[in-house]
C-alpha cells in the first residue's frame, strides 16, 4: 500500500509552480529583449562614430561638399543625362507638324523600242548605272538594212540619171548655139531654131526631175537609216537600272497590242539625282507648311540620320477621298542609301 501511495503522489500536478512550457516562454522573451538592446546600442554607437568623422571632415559653420563634386563621374553622367533633355525640348518647340511618306523619282522611265522586233542583244542589268545615250538593247535588224542598202543603190541610179540628163542637155545648148549662129546667116530656118529650143527646155526639164529624185533618193536613204537606228535601244538619260523587263528572243513591242506575249519595254531606268519626298498633309494642317520651308526627313532604314531638306511645292489640289494635299520636298543631300520607294518620315520646322 505504501508503494502504491508513493506512486500516486508522484503523479499528482502541482499547481502552485508554473508548467514547464510557460518557463520557456519567459525564458525567450527575456533573451529577445537583451539583443534588442545590444542593436539600440550599437546603433548608437555607429550613428556618433559617423558624427565625429563628418565633423572631421567638415568644419564648423561649413557646410558639406555637394555629393556630385566628390565623385566627378557622377556629376558628368548627371550633366550629359540633362542636355539631352533639352536639346530634345528645343526641337520639339522648333516643329511644327509631322508627317510620312516615300522617296519618289522625278525622273523613271521604262525604256522601250519605237518599233516592234525581237530582242537580240540585251546589254544591262539591274543595279548598273547607264549614261545618256548609251545602247540598252539591239532588236533583229536584218530587214532594215536591206532596206538601207536598197534606198542607197536608188541614190546611185538617180545620181547616174542625173549625169546623163546634164549632159543631154549640154549637147542640146551646143546645138542651139550652131542653129542660132546658122539663123543669123540666114543657113537654118526658124523651123530648126525652135525645134533647138524646144529640146533644150525640155533636157531642162529632165535634169530638173531627176535631181529631185537624187533628193527623194537620199531622203530615202536617210528614213531608212533611222529605221536602223530604231533597231538600237538607247538610254534617253543619266540613270540606274532598277528592273530588267525583256530577255533576247522575246517580242518587244512599242504598244501592247501585240498580246500578252509581247514585252513593252526593256528596262526601268531611274534618274537618283532626281529623288525628292512627297507627303501628304492633311487639309486641316497644310496652313502649317509653305514653300521653302526647312523641313528634317529621317528615312525608316536609317532613323537615326537625320537628312536636311525644305520644301519644293504645295500641290494645289487636294484628294478628296483622304482629305489631303501633296507636298513635294527636296533632299538637302545626295547618298547612295536613298533609294526610290522607300519609306520617310519628316518634321517640319518653324520659320524663323
Amino acid at each position: 500500500m505504501d508503494d502504491k501511495k508513493a506512486l500516486l503522489d508522484s503523479l499528482t500536478i502541482t499547481r502552485d509552480s508554473p508548467p514547464p512550457s510557460e518557463g520557456k516562454k519567459r525564458y525567450g522573451w527575456i533573451i529577445l529583449a537583451i539583443l534588442v538592446l545590444i542593436a539600440l546600442m550599437a546603433a548608437g554607437l555607429w550613428w556618433a562614430l559617423s558624427s565625429d568623422d563628418k565633423n572631421i571632415a567638415a568644419p564648423a559653420g561649413q557646410k558639406s561638399a555637394v555629393p556630385a563634386a566628390a565623385n566627378p563621374g557622377t556629376a558628368q553622367e548627371t550633366s550629359q543625362a540633362t542636355q539631352p533633355k533639352e536639346t530634345s525640348t528645343t526641337a520639339t518647340k522648333e516643329r511644327v507638324l509631322n508627317a510620312s511618306g516615300y522617296i519618289t523619282a522625278r525622273r523613271m522611265a521604262t525604256v522601250s523600242a519605237e518599233i516592234t522586233g525581237r530582242v537580240t542583244e540585251i546589254l544591262v542589268e539591274e543595279g548598273m548605272r547607264v549614261e545618256e545615250g548609251q545602247l540598252v538593247a539591239r532588236l533583229d535588224d536584218a530587214l532594215a538594212r536591206v532596206d538601207l542598202d536598197l534606198a542607197k543603190a536608188q541614190v546611185s541610179a538617180s545620181e547616174a540619171a542625173v549625169k546623163a540628163s546634164r549632159a543631154n542637155l549640154a549637147e542640146a545648148n551646143r546645138v542651139l548655139t550652131r542653129v542660132s549662129q546658122l539663123s543669123s546667116a540666114n543657113y537654118s530656118s526658124i523651123a530648126d531654131f525652135t525645134q533647138a529650143e524646144a529640146a533644150v527646155e525640155s533636157l531642162t526639164a529632165d535634169l530638173a526631175r531627176a535631181e529631185a529624185n537624187l533628193d527623194i533618193s537620199k531622203l530615202q536613204v536617210t528614213r531608212a537609216q533611222e529605221r536602223l537606228n530604231d533597231h538600237e535601244v538607247r538610254a534617253p538619260f543619266a540613270g540606274v537600272v532598277i528592273d530588267k523587263n525583256a530577255q533576247p528572243g522575246e517580242i518587244v513591242a512599242p504598244g501592247s497590242a501585240g498580246g500578252g506575249f509581247t514585252r513593252t519595254g526593256i528596262c526601268t531606268l531611274v534618274d537618283m539625282d532626281s529623288l525628292e519626298i512627297e507627303v501628304d498633309v492633311s487639309e486641316s494642317f497644310i496652313g502649317l507648311v509653305t514653300p521653302g520651308q526647312r523641313v528634317e526627313a529621317r528615312l525608316d532604314a536609317y532613323p537615326d540620320w537625320i537628312i536636311p531638306a525644305r520644301v519644293i511645292a504645295i500641290i494645289p489640289t487636294a484628294n478628296r477621298d483622304r482629305a489631303t494635299v501633296r507636298v513635294r520636298i527636296a533632299l538637302g543631300e545626295k547618298d547612295s542609301r536613298i533609294l526610290p520607294e522607300m519609306g520617310v518620315n519628316v518634321a517640319f520646322m518653324e520659320n524663323r
